[in-house]
């Protein structure tokens, strides 16, 4: 869950709400995270398997779908994992433009591709070392955070941080909800990540226990840091400053917090140090990333060819090559819209086939799979159920109005319509429904019983 997330969703925030309310925003998406974390938790702690999503909704609608909506998550998966990459990649570039602000667009562009493709050479020759980049990222990502809150805390204003513009709390008008869906948007976006320990599954001992705690005390870790920050924030830098396109604040604004408390010294430093987070992110999402493809081809739910490893360093290189070009795809996109619009392309392809089918997959399965050895329920139900769909269909349904003449909907249904398309060709390939039989396999539950 740490990355470059807070540090370039600050303005973007604002911006979306129109002043210093947009604390709102982080505490809707943590609690939309929590929600859905809980689905997460006893999905995950009931099949505690290697890939996640695919795993559970492969179970739950192979009854009348056969391997339909585990493909159609892989093929999405393929668009938001990379996406969520290129982000990272923007907001990298955003911070370097503090430190050499002559920076034109051609040569920010060419970084980030530069940047990417680094990445993904370092990636292809090996990741024997990667424990020890994931420990440096999360130590340098607390420090930079807590940097900025301490900096924040040195040079606070009451009146900059609680002074509301007219009008912001008017739940009548139609703006306050449109801007409540673009910061709800923001906000689960700077949450992903909470989902991480389901996918590992397999791995963990006592996934019953382990996996809801570690949903619940991450999310809430994380939103105690995330509020710090943001208000801390908005009462160093005027909130009118983040929401101008030619202010430093709008796109390095935790440098602007520096500069402005401790000296541009101290906010070259911090810079840095975000620039190193940036990095390491995108180095760690692509090296996960590109191995949802490969379990899910192995397990014969997604093309063959994906499941082929380098003869040498044994990772998935179609996954990996794929994701490298999707990202540098979405990095152009972010760099010549804006990175909203580029958070909304992602979220709103995460909808459909991953937020709310995987709703619908947990109460399905207690409807198919009643004798499903649960070693966690959601505490509950089937409110948080209730509460996570609505608020990804708030999400969504408000998609079109936040990114105006972007069309986010219908770019998500229209890759959904070519993710049937491509599975009706691999189905034909592989000879499963509707081309062949429907493959039935309930096996954790055969699991268990046994």
């Amino acid at each position: 869950m740490c990355g470059i997330g807070p540090f370039v969703t600050i303005p973007l925030m604002v911006t979306a709400f129109g002043g210093p309310q947009a604390v709102i925003g982080f505490v809707a998406g943590a609690i939309l995270a929590l929600c859905d974390g809980l689905v997460w938790a006893e999905l995950g702690a009931s099949m505690p398997g290697s890939g996640g999503s695919y795993v559970y909704l492969r179970q739950a609608f192979q009854y009348r779908t056969g391997r339909l909506m585990p493909f159609l998550f892989v093929w999405t998966a393929m668009l938001f994992i990379p996406l969520i990459m290129s982000t990272g990649v923007v907001g990298f570039v955003q911070y370097l433009g503090y430190l050499a602000p002559d920076l034109g667009q051609t040569g920010g562009d060419l970084i980030g591709l530069g940047i990417i493709a680094l990445v993904v050479i370092l990636l292809w020759r090996g990741i024997e070392h990667i424990a020890r980049i994931t420990a440096v990222m999360w130590v340098v990502m607390i420090a930079s955070v807590l940097l900025v809150i301490a900096a924040a805390a040195s040079d606070f204003s009451p009146h900059l941080a609680f002074t509301y513009p007219s009008g912001a709390f008017d739940l009548t008008s139609n703006h306050f909800w449109i801007g409540f869906a673009g910061g709800l948007t923001i906000g689960i976006y700077d949450y992903l990540g909470y989902n991480t320990t389901a996918y590992m599954g397999a791995e963990i001992k006592e996934p019953g226990r382990t996996l809801p705690r570690s949903i619940l005390y991450s999310i809430l870790g994380i939103m105690v840091i995330y509020l710090l920050l943001q208000i801390g924030t908005l009462g160093v830098v005027d909130w009118r400053r983040m929401s101008d396109p030619h202010d430093i604040a709008s796109t390095s604004v935790a440098s602007a917090v520096l500069e402005q408390t401790w000296g541009k010294g101290a906010a070259d430093v911090v810079t840095v140090l975000i620039l190193v987070t940036a990095f390491a992110s995108v180095f760690t999402g692509l090296l996960g990333g590109s191995r949802v493809p490969y379990d899910a081809a192995r397990d014969r739910v997604f093309f063959r060819p994906y499941e082929k490893l380098h003869a040498r360093h044994r990772f998935p290189t179609m996954g990996l090559a794929t994701m490298g070009v999707i990202t540098a795809v979405g990095f152009l996109i972010g760099r010549h819209t804006d990175l909203a619009t580029l958070i909304q392309l992602l979220t709103t392809v995460m909808v459909i086939v991953q937020a709310l089918a995987q709703i619908v997959a947990l109460s399905v399965l207690r409807r198919r799979q009643p004798d499903l050895r649960r070693p966690y329920r959601m505490w509950l139900y089937p409110l948080p159920s209730i509460v996570a769909f609505v608020g990804w269909c708030v999400i969504y349904g408000y998609a079109d109005k936040n990114s105006p003449g972007r069309h986010p909907i219908e770019w998500s249904l229209a890759w959904l319509a070519l993710g049937c398309v491509a599975f009706a060709v691999w189905a034909r390939m592989e000879k499963v429904w509707p081309f062949g039989r429907k493959e039935i396999s309930e096996e954790y539950k055969v699991l268990e019983v046994s």
